[in-house]
């Protein structure tokens, strides 16, 4: 596939959205939308058998939902994605993880959004305030155990795709620390 050309059709300080003009392999044209935003990452904190999330309001889903500390830093440069993940665990929760532990680098929704999200566990967890951005002012924190997860994940408390496909890589990579 050939990019003819590349038009943004909206910008802001979170995103990018542009419009690609393409040719395809047996030379039919066609156009793809595309959200370009910066790499962000997950953090799943796991301590004597809890696991720390946060809730907060989805605008574009009109609700609140239950997800691992997760996103990205617009505003800042030269950061590394260990920095970014152990920037959105304190900012989110107050936590600061003694040993932070790279699981994978997943795409979040490929047909349209241009962004990675890299997926850490955190364990030896000390408890410091939460920093968060002004956005999140209404971001709320809880503990739970891996069978409230399950829970929460049963009835719908937990929707997001992220954290749905961290639990995976965990369950895959460090199975000692999923329950």
């Amino acid at each position: 596939m050939q990019t003819l050309s590349s038009r943004t059709v909206y910008q802001n300080r979170w995103m990018t959205v542009r419009e690609d003009a393409i040719r395809r392999a047996d030379g039919s044209e066609g156009i793809y939308g595309v959200v370009d935003k910066p790499d962000s990452a997950m953090v799943i904190p796991v301590e004597n058998g809890r696991v720390h999330m946060v809730q907060q309001y989805r605008y574009a889903a009109g609700d609140r939902f239950w997800e691992f500390p997760q996103g990205t830093w617009e505003q800042v440069a030269n950061y590394t994605i260990e920095d970014l993940a152990r920037g959105e665990l304190r900012e989110e929760t107050g936590l600061i993880a003694h040993e932070l532990i790279f699981l994978a680098r997943i795409h979040i929704a490929y047909g349209f959004l241009a962004q990675s999200m890299h997926v850490f566990v955190a364990t030896g967890l000390t408890q410091l305030d939460a920093q968060p951005e002004h956005e999140e002012q209404d971001i709320v924190r809880g503990s739970y155990t891996w069978s409230e997860f399950h829970q929460m994940v049963a009835s719908g408390q937990i929707a997001d795709a992220q954290t749905l496909a961290a639990l995976s890589l965990l369950r895959l990579k460090r199975p000692d620390l999923a329950g």
